[in-house]
């Protein structure tokens, strides 16, 4: 049975050329098993006739606010509570800034405005407008609410150009939200799944200590993701003013010494482990008992290597399937491959840290995704949760259908 099998789609299409492509994915949604009910601007309706979707929907199309339907119900309500997802497909610039602004001047915006379900955008425009920052900027902010975007593809546009812009084809669309249901059937059932997050703290003195910029938001988005598909999951984590997710077991750290013996004591139970922490690479050689006073101009501080956690697990793992995280600001592609087999890791994610929207504190994220054979996936600009939907999504197609097989 699809996994689409009785999921409500409610489907928003905006006014652009793209419009057609629309009655496309919904005849593909419905014919495989998902309810559609569609939702047209006013400028879509210029387009494409409403009668085109309903018939493909085999339900009644939402245009104006005002044109209730049915007297029993609140027509943009009951459509946002029903809801399984709501996809906006396509996402015209204007739709993408009025849901980042909050607005709701029509069906569609007050509909995305009420519902709970996960919204998906799929952008469709002129490859200036969608490079313009204030689209960028829009886009980056729904982002960090949880939005996912379904990226247009490249090629020759409706305006004559050529780039970035065009609607990503129904096929793509129809394959990306079956891969979002698929998730809820919990694809990591009986894995234990073992993540560090964070980064550590290294002590000087009482009141000194060496650390760095990671705020463990990647960590956290994978435990959290880990326990939606179902699995059982310990979050080793650095000092961190994040919510623990949940349904996971928090283990709380200091330094690189505290997470290598939490993460050693429980590597042999796990299925998966997912060493997201920036762990410091060094520490101080004597840690001070009473504070370090201010004597001279200058002050040397001798510093000793810690142990490489993930190269231990990497020579220890016999069923683990082990990933690493490769954070680099210069030739990303060359070092994350080196980092994945000195360590002997199953995947290493590697991210630019210098890279606009990929850095240790924002919500978003630019990952490439290596194996032995290079590169998996390049995903582009993505919130942390949808980094972490994605990567788990890659490791569960490569575990054992079952925990006890490995």
């Amino acid at each position: 049975m699809s996994v689409l099998q009785g999921k409500t789609i409610v489907l928003g299409v905006c006014g652009g050329i793209a419009a057609y492509k629309a009655a496309a994915l919904t005849s593909k949604l419905t014919q495989a098993g998902a309810v559609v009910r569609v939702i047209m601007t006013e400028s879509a309706v210029q387009f494409v006739a409403p009668l085109t979707f309903q018939v493909l929907s085999r339900h009644h199309v939402f245009v104006d606010t005002f044109d209730e339907k049915d007297p029993s119900v609140v027509s943009h309500i009951n459509l946002a509570d029903s809801a399984d997802l709501v996809l906006v497909a396509p996402a015209t610039a204007n739709t993408i800034a009025k849901i980042a602004l909050g607005l709701g001047d029509d069906m569609l915006s007050t509909t995305l405005l009420a519902t709970t379900a996960p919204i998906w955008i799929a952008p469709a425009m002129n490859v200036h407008m969608y490079e313009n920052p204030a689209v960028q900027i829009n886009m980056q902010t729904l982002l960090s609410r949880g939005v996912r975007f379904i990226e247009p593809g490249e090629g020759q546009l409706a305006c004559g150009y050529v780039g970035k812009g065009r609607l990503a084809e129904p096929e793509e669309i129809l394959a990306a939200v079956e891969r979002h249901f698929k998730g809820e059937v919990r694809r990591l059932e009986g894995q234990r799944v073992l993540v560090t997050a964070g980064g550590t703290v290294e002590r000087i003195d009482p009141v000194r200590y060496i650390t760095n910029d990671s705020s463990g938001k990647m960590g956290y988005a994978i435990a959290e993701e880990a326990v939606r598909l179902g699995a059982k999951v310990t979050l080793v984590s650095g000092p961190s003013a994040l919510p623990v997710p949940a349904g996971v077991e928090l283990v709380s750290v200091q330094s690189a010494l505290d997470m290598r013996e939490a993460v050693l004591s429980r590597f042999e139970e796990s299925h998966v482990v997912i060493k997201a922490a920036a762990v410091a690479d060094y520490r101080s050689a004597v840690i001070a008992d009473q504070k370090i006073k201010k004597k001279s101009d200058s002050m040397t501080l001798e510093l000793i290597k810690n142990p490489d956690i993930l190269q231990e697990l990497g020579t220890l793992k016999k069923h683990q399937f082990v990933i690493g995280f490769a954070a680099e600001t210069e030739r990303l592609d060359e070092h994350a491959l080196d980092k994945l087999k000195r360590k002997n890791c199953d995947l290493i994610v590697g991210n630019d840290v210098s890279q606009e929207g990929a850095g240790f504190s924002g919500d978003t994220n630019v990952v490439r995704i290596f194996d032995r054979n290079g590169l998996v996936e390049a995903l582009p600009i993505l919130s942390k949760k949808d980094v972490a939907r994605r990567l788990l999504e890659l490791t569960a197609d490569r575990l054992p259908t079952k925990a006890s097989e490995s």
